[in-house]
């Protein structure tokens, strides 16, 4: 499913516009992102977790040349699964 599939489902679930849709789901990405970005976490009861993970430079090795590099620390976007969410899967 892409956005656009998604957007399609949530239009035709609640009798929604696919413009109001497509505004909601902007909306909801934007406040996830924004609420990352400033080092939060965004929990949905029965979904979910969205949350900032840390990772530790480490070494690492060029594929073309095999040489050894130094791949830097940071911050990367995690989502852990809810209870009910991972029971129905």
């Amino acid at each position: 499913m892409n956005k656009g599939d998604l957007i399609n489902k949530i239009s035709d679930d609640t009798g929604i516009t696919k413009t109001q849709a497509n505004d909601a789901l902007d909306s909801f990405i934007e406040a996830v992102t924004k609420t990352l970005k400033a080092g939060g976490k965004v929990t949905l009861v029965g979904f979910g977790t969205f949350l900032i993970s840390k990772r530790k430079s480490r070494k690492g090795r060029n594929p073309q040349t095999g040489a050894e590099i130094t791949i830097k620390a940071r911050k990367v976007a995690r989502f852990k699964a809810g209870k009910e969410l991972a029971a129905k899967l």
